[in-house]
Parts: C-alpha cells; sequence; structure tokens
C-alpha cells in the first residue's frame, strides 16, 4: 500500500503549496518541492508493479512496498504535525480571515533523510520488478481430471447454457465466458456442462485446459495438442502448435474450455489455432473473476458473458446437507441451526464447503451448532481465513490506484449496502481520486468503482437511471471479501475495525491510519479509549463511527489531531464537541447535534464536507437556526448539509466556488443573495416549513432557484402540508426549475396538475418523484410530447382519480411505481410503454387490474410487475 500512502503524501504537500491560507516560508518550500518531485517518480515507479506478470509471487517487492510505506507515513505524520502545532498557536490571534506563515526548517534534516531513503528503496524496487521471482503456490497448466464434487444448485444457469451451446446457431464463432467471485462455482459449473450427456454427443472433441495466472502460452497449447491426438508430439514453435491444432480441428465440432483465465492475451493468442468460420457447430467456454477478459471475446469473437449467481437459500441448504450428511437427511433438532450457519456462508459455495468441511470435524450436537450458528466461536473466523487463499489474489492483482478505493469499502459493517455518493465523498477526502485532464473527480470515482465491480470485488444493489454512478445507488461487498478486505487493511495499517472489547488491546491497532467503531460503546469505555487515543494519536487520519445508534455522548479527543475525517452520525451530541475545533486538518465532519452550530466553525478551514442531522425533527419557527454566516470564509466546503437550518447572505462579496451539494437549509436560504454565491451548486434539498399568520411568502423564495444553472437535482418538500390552507396560494413554478434537472423531488406543495406541462418541458430530467399531494387534482393530462426524457416516475400519496396520457410523450419511461393512490381507476394512455419495471402498492384495484392486463398486449415487454394490497391478497407478483 505504498502507493496509497505517496499519494496521501503528495496530495497534502500540494495542498500546502496551493492553500491561499497558507504562506510559506521560500526556504520551506524549496523544502517540500523537492520532497514532492521525488514523490512524484516514485509513484510512477510503485505503477510500474500493474504492468507486470500476474505469475510472479510479489514476495519481494511487496516487502520493499512496506518499507516505502513506512517512510512515507512517517514524514507525513512529521509534517502534518508540525503544521497542527504551526496553525494552533496561530489561530489564536487570528480573525476570520486566516492567513499563515508556516516554517519548515525544522524538519529539513528529516525531508533530506526522507529523499535519499526513497531514492535507495526506488532502485531496489525497480530491480526487483525486472527480475521477478515466479508463482511458488499456483497450480501447472493442467487437464480435465474429472468432476471434483456433485454439483448443487445453479440448475437453472446449467440448462440454459446447455441449450446455447449445442442447440442455438449464431453468426460468428461464440465463445462463452462464465464470470465471478472466486469460490462462487465457476470451475465446479463449467465441469458438469463438460461431462453433461448433450455435452458428449453433441461435440466430436472436448478439450479441458487450466489456464491460471502462469499463462505459459506453450505449455497449454499442448495440453490442448495432448487431448486431442496423444501420440502426437511438437516441439516447434508457437506457430506450427497452432497451424497442427488447426488441421486436427478442421472440420470437426469442438468444445474447449479455458478454465481460471486471467489475462486478456490468451484467447488472442488462441483464436487463429481453432477454424472458426460461419457457425460450425464449435464453442468456447472459458472460466475468469475478470470481466475484461470476456469483453476481450467479445472484440475478437461472438463473446456471451455469463455472470454465475450466489446461491439463493434453499441451494445453499442443499450444498450444506450434501456435505455434512450425504445422502442421510439433517436430524430435526439440528435443523434450524443449520440453516442459519448455511445462510451465514452468503450463498457462497466454497464458503459453504469450507464451513462443512471444519463442521463435519466436531459434533454434532444442538450447542456447538448454534455456537457456530450465532459465531461465538472460531469456525467462521477459521473458514474465512482459509478461503481468504483463495480470493487473496483477486486483490493482490488489482491495479495500485484500485487496492486504496477496495480496502475503504472494509471500513464500513459487513453486509452494509454503501450508498454510491457516501462512497464517492469519503474518496474524495481521502485523496484516492487521481484524475486525468478529462475526467472529473466523478468521472475518475465512477471509473474506480466499475473495475472493482468488473474485478469480481463489489456487488451492486440498488440502481439509478441516471449516468452519474453509471447505474450504480448502493453496493457492498461480499462478507468472505469484507473479511479479507479488512485482513489486508490491519496489516498495511490502512485500517482497523473495532467491534468487541478486546480489538482495542490487539497488537495490530496500534499506529492505524484509520479507526473505524462498528460497536459505538467501545468510544465510552475508558481504558479502550485510552488505549486507542495514545496507540493512534500520531497516525489516525479517520474515524468512523458506523455502529448502531447511541443516544449519549461520548469524548472526541484533541489528542487525535491530524484527523481529517470525522463521521460520527450514529452518536448523538447535546453540546458542540469543542475539541474538533482543534482538529484542524478536518475535511470531514459527521455529527448528530440538534443546537446552532458555533461561529468559531470558520477555524475548520480545510473543511469540504459538513454534514449536521439532527436527533429532534421538530423546530421552532419562533426561534429558527442559522448558519452562522462565518461559513462564506470556508472556501473549500463542497458539501454542507444541516437539516432545517437557513443560511444567511454574506456581509461581503465571498462566495463558495467549490459547494457542489446543499441539502436540508429552510426555503429562505435560496435568496437571490445566496444562490448567486453558489454558482456552481448541483444538487439542492430545501425545506418549507410554513407558520401561521407569516406573511413573509416562503414559497417566493423558490422561483430564485432557476438561477442555478448548473444544478442537476433538486429536492423540495413541505414539511407540514396541514398547514397549506392557511397561507398564502402556491406560486406558479414558472421559473422555479432551471432547464438543466435531472432529478426532481417534490413532496406536499399541493400544486394543480396543469403546472405538470412546465415541468414536462425540461428537457434532461429523468427522474421525477411526486409525494404526499405534491400535485393535486382529479385529473392529470399530458401532451404535446412532454416528459421526452423521463425514465423513473414515482407517485405517492395523491388524490389522482383519471390519468390521460397522449402519444409521443414518456418515450424512455422504464420504472414507474405508484403508491397510496386510492382514487386512481381510470388510465387513457396513448404512448408507447415499453416499462422494465412497474410497481403498484396500496392502490384503487381498479389501477392494478389495468397494469396487469396491460402486460399482455402485443409489443409491450416488462421484466417485472408487482402489486402489493395490504389489504387484499397479500403480494401478487408476476
Amino acid at each position: 500500500m505504498a502507493f496509497a500512502s505517496v499519494m496521501s503524501l503528495e496530495n497534502t504537500i500540494e495542498r500546502l503549496l496551493n492553500s491561499p491560507h497558507i504562506s510559506i516560508v521560500s526556504s520551506s518550500r524549496e523544502i517540500i518541492e523537492s520532497a514532492h518531485k521525488d514523490l512524484k517518480s516514485l509513484q510512477e515507479t510503485l505503477q510500474r508493479l500493474d504492468g507486470g506478470s500476474k505469475s510472479s509471487s510479489r514476495k519481494r517487492e511487496n516487502a520493499l512496498d512496506e518499507q516505502i510505506r513506512e517512510a512515507v507515513c512517517n514524514l507525513e505524520d512529521s509534517l502534518e504535525s508540525h503544521l497542527s502545532n504551526q496553525v494552533i498557536s496561530q489561530s489564536e490571534t487570528i480573525g476570520d480571515g486566516i492567513q499563515l506563515t508556516l516554517d519548515l526548517q525544522d524538519l529539513r534534516q528529516d525531508v533530506e533523510s526522507f529523499i535519499g531513503t526513497v531514492k535507495t528503496m526506488e532502485e531496489e524496487y525497480v530491480a526487483e520488478l525486472e527480475n521477478p521471482l515466479p508463482e511458488e503456490d499456483d497450480d501447472d497448466t493442467g487437464t480435465f481430471r474429472g468432476k471434483k464434487s456433485k454439483m448443487v444448485g445453479l440448475s437453472d444457469l446449467l440448462s440454459l447454457i446447455i441449450v446455447n451451446l449445442t442447440q442455438r446457431n449464431y453468426a460468428g464463432f461464440p465463445v462463452f465466458s462464465l464470470v465471478g467471485m472466486g469460490g462462487i462455482g465457476k470451475t465446479t459449473l463449467a465441469e458438469e456442462i463438460f461431462e453433461h450427456p448433450d455435452v458428449l454427443e453433441f461435440f466430436d472433441y472436448r478439450v479441458w485446459v487450466r489456464v491460471g495466472r502462469k499463462c505459459q502460452l506453450n505449455e497449454f497449447a499442448r495440453a490442448i495438442l495432448a487431448q486431442v491426438d496423444p501420440d502426437k508430439t511438437v516441439t516447434g514453435w508457437d506457430e506450427e502448435l497452432a497451424q497442427y491444432l488447426y488441421e486436427a480441428f478442421k472440420g470437426k465440432k469442438y468444445l474447449i474450455v479455458l478454465d481460471d483465465v486471467w489475462d486478456t492475451q490468451v484467447w488472442d493468442c488462441l483464436r487463429n489455432s481453432f477454424p472458426h468460420g460461419f457457425d460450425e457447430g464449435s464453442r468456447v467456454l472459458l472460466t475468469t473473476r475478470l470481466q475484461e477478459v470476456c469483453q476481450d471475446t467479445k472484440v475478437l469473437a461472438f463473446g456471451i458473458e455469463i455472470n454465475v449467481r450466489l446461491l439463493n437459500k434453499k441451494e445453499s441448504w442443499d450444498l450444506f446437507c450434501e456435505k455434512v450428511f450425504g445422502e442421510d437427511s439433517c436430524p430435526l433438532q439440528l435443523e434450524k441451526a443449520g440453516k442459519k450457519i448455511a445462510e451465514n456462508c452468503d450463498g457462497l459455495p466454497l464458503m459453504i464447503i469450507m464451513v462443512t468441511d471444519l463442521l463435519s470435524k466436531a459434533h454434532k450436537t444442538l450447542e456447538y451448532w448454534n455456537e457456530v450458528a450465532e459465531k461465538q466461536n472460531s469456525l467462521f473466523r477459521d473458514a474465512y481465513g482459509e478461503i481468504s487463499e483463495v480470493l487473496f489474489p483477486s486483490y493482490q492483482y488489482l491495479s495500485q490506484h484500485l487496492k486504496p478505493c477496495f480496502l475503504h469499502m472494509g471500513v464500513f459493517p459487513e453486509k452494509y449496502e454503501i450508498p454510491w455518493s457516501k462512497l464517492f465523498d469519503m474518496w474524495v477526502v481521502e485523496g484516492f481520486l487521481k484524475p486525468n485532464t478529462y475526467q472529473t473527480l466523478e468521472e475518475c470515482a465512477n471509473k474506480c468503482l466499475q473495475e472493482l465491480v468488473s474485478n469480481s470485488l463489489v456487488i451492486v444493489h440498488g440502481t439509478s437511471t441516471t449516468n452519474r454512478s453509471h447505474g450504480i445507488k448502493t453496493c457492498n461487498l461480499h462478507a468472505s471479501l469484507w473479511h479479507l478486505c479488512n485482513r489486508e487493511a490491519g496489516k498495511n495499517k490502512f485500517s482497523h475495525v473495532f467491534k468487541y472489547w478486546a480489538d482495542g488491546f490487539e497488537e495490530g491497532a496500534k499506529r492505524q491510519r484509520r479507526l473505524c467503531f462498528h460497536n459505538n460503546i467501545l468510544l465510552g469505555i475508558e481504558d479502550v479509549y485510552d488505549t486507542v487515543v495514545d496507540d493512534c494519536a500520531s497516525t489516525a487520519r479517520s474515524l468512523l463511527c458506523f455502529g448502531s445508534y447511541h443516544k449519549y455522548p461520548v469524548p472526541i479527543s484533541s489528542e487525535l489531531r491530524l484527523l481529517r475525517v470525522l463521521d460520527a452520525l450514529s452518536i448523538r451530541f447535546y453540546e458542540f464537541p469543542i475539541e474538533v475545533l482543534k482538529l484542524v486538518q478536518l475535511r470531514y465532519l459527521a455529527l448528530t447535534y440538534d443546537q446552532k452550530l458555533p461561529t468559531s466553525i470558520f477555524k475548520l478551514w480545510n473543511l469540504q464536507f459538513l454534514i449536521i442531522h439532527r436527533h429532534l425533527r421538530i423546530t421552532s419557527g419562533d426561534d429558527p437556526s442559522y448558519v452562522p454566516i462565518e461559513i462564506w470564509d470556508m472556501q473549500e466546503l463542497r458539501h454542507i448539509q444541516i437539516v432545517g437550518s437557513n443560511l444567511l447572505k454574506s456581509n461581503g462579496a465571498a462566495s463558495l466556488k467549490n459547494l457542489s451539494t446543499l441539502l436540508g437549509v429552510s426555503a429562505h436560504s435560496c435568496s437571490k443573495g445566496v444562490l448567486k454565491r453558489i454558482p456552481n451548486l448541483r444538487k439542492l434539498g430545501v425545506q418549507i416549513e410554513l407558520v401561521p399568520d407569516d406573511d413573509s411568502m416562503p414559497f417566493g423564495w423558490l422561483n430564485c432557484i432557476s438561477r442555478l444553472r448548473k444544478l442537476e437535482s433538486l429536492k423540495c418538500v413541505l414539511v407540514n402540508p396541514e398547514l397549506r390552507s392557511e397561507v398564502v396560494a402556491l406560486p406558479a413554478p414558472r421559473s422555479m426549475f432551471p432547464s438543466s434537472l435531472q432529478k426532481l423531488h417534490l413532496s406536499g406543495l399541493g400544486y394543480p396538475w396543469e403546472y405538470m406541462n412546465i415541468i414536462g418541458s425540461l428537457p434532461y430530467l429523468k427522474v421525477l418523484k411526486l409525494r404526499h399531494y405534491a400535485f393535486c387534482g382529479p385529473t392529470w393530462e399530458i401532451n404535446d410530447f412532454k416528459f421526452p426524457m423521463l425514465r423513473f416516475l414515482v407517485i405517492e400519496d395523491s388524490d389522482l382519480v383519471r390519468w390521460k396520457v397522449e402519444f409521443g410523450c414518456f418515450p424512455r419511461l422504464r420504472n414507474l411505481i405508484i403508491k397510496h393512490c386510492y382514487e386512481l381507476e381510470e388510465f387513457q394512455w396513448e404512448f408507447d410503454y415499453f416499462f422494465k419495471e412497474v410497481e403498484v402498492v396500496d392502490c384503487n384495484p381498479l389501477a392494478a387490474a389495468f397494469i396487469h392486463s396491460i402486460k399482455s398486449r402485443r409489443g409491450r415487454t416488462f421484466r417485472d410487475v408487482q402489486v402489493h394490497s395490504s389489504w387484499g391478497d397479500g403480494n401478487l407478483k408476476s
């Protein structure tokens, strides 16, 4: 993880050199500029590892990597400690306009020593890259040795593949790729296909080659030859082998299985050895963890990608029983515990096999099985340790820039679905992203996440209809990968998870960069907290509290003075933790706190993300909460979320040009004076609270939103719509919505449906959510080719009765959700609907009947239609 450390120090130096708040003494500037130059060279050297072979062991490179990481981290610790000391000492005497002087003469010797050390280690690193050790543990290229075990589950996938292999015709030479994470059953499925009766009958030749990471083309070409003609020996060059194989396969139907492919060049090198004209019945089937391998086959052949899924609960239980009991059935008294054990394996076949292997070595007692089911003994920990060795190559051979992104996903709790927006924000403040000249930070982050997905390391859950996250809304790691992730993170001093009392006293917890508390109570235990602070005060950069919600405050020590990230949303603070104001390196601050922010918040001049949630959602209109006006001096801010607060206009000309997200603020924050000072805002969330006899016209502020020419997402919620009739009538939203909008969420506003034609004219709108009587009235008529780009529509809690849509509207609508529309009974749809998913929840039965009826109409395609009713037949799905 030297690469991540180098990136971090490089970012730290660049921030110092470019900060408008810091004036660096000229001689000190020379010191850190020299270090920065050498870091650039070191970073380029470390990236050379990405071009190395996946068949080398990398043991010596890893040892040097650790030495480099330690040297880089030590210098960064010294540099930031020195900076913090000077900032704190000077900040007592300065006002709002922070301007600091930085003198680094005391660090000259440290920097010069660092430069000399790094140059020596860089030379050694280059030498190791040029003379890599061969991989010791990888199996040799091998042929098929018979099925290792009976396949349980995935019968639907097996049947589909057999049909496609033997009964379909293709316009080109088909290459089938089974893709999935390690241990998911790709090889077992391929073995089942290889030995299937239909395959035996259909093909003249069947050849099996285990490729592996060594990828010696001569070796597995000869392995193919040995299975086609065991008596033939070819000792010449690759061209001779290729020509002989071509002649041997000519006019035959053959199936070539390439198992465990890691290199995109494998198929490229072999394809000319096989006759492959217009579909002659021959096929290639390969297994791989890497989507880029099968993407390559799509370019060079007729590539067909098949994603091997995890087992469902029934399949997991069947495999569990087969491994533990064979032909016998599970004793009734063990069944409940056994099913929970199987479920804890999260559908990964190899995990089930390893757990059952360990389980079979112990006595089959209910007491022991219950302990295993509740993870109260070491069995699952031992199984995760064993499976980590199988999964480790997926991490080891990741590109350098992806490793910190992957390890960072382990800071979140196991099985937690991580919002893409949260992940992106964290990666930004951690400095993991290095966009090229043509990329934004967001595009760079999207690419990193997509690469992790394509390496079968990240599971995608919720999907989005916008392009900003390439369809990913939430994601996480499989439990087995989460344990691998945290094992490697601990080794590399990247992060440490604290879940139990003993975790605070482990040797591995010392000098960690990120402290992840998955049990917030531990922070309130004095000996645990003091030990963690003593062991990590000089190194910790993140304090992350992701445990269950804790209603009582815990101490935040100013000794952790190098913190960049403090996320304590799951802990309630009754008073603002004043120690936080001494954490001058903070870039990300997230707290749950009901009172006003202190005006001295401006001292956190490095802050990029400020997130304040409320424990109590009730606010008083008589005592509005204001964001301190000093916030306009915090020029680094990219994201502000302070629920129910007013953002006041700056007294001067200050603006927040980096601010792209502003959430939870009141409508009064949308004044002309405020919005013109945040010109690059892309995401805005507004809360409107009505007050009886208030003549301030809170809705009037909303017309200023149209000034935000870069706004892509707008959420506007009326929190007390029951008072809507007691205030001045709502203005028409004619100038409220900028044309750049892609996502719009309205709730409680009570507009008449006629105004929807204004929204329907927005040229880029893709997502529209209308909740809690956002629009009122019995009839909604849409015409004149409205909503040209809309893909996702939600209507929830509405008094709508008739919905009429003329031809040409909603041409791209794919997802429709209708909830709690009890009066909706009449649909007059003339538009071409090609839905992917439709969901109807607790609506008029006539609405549900209509949705079901249109599914069967000619030319209409639906992936999924769901109708839920809390009073009828329960849950209907088709």
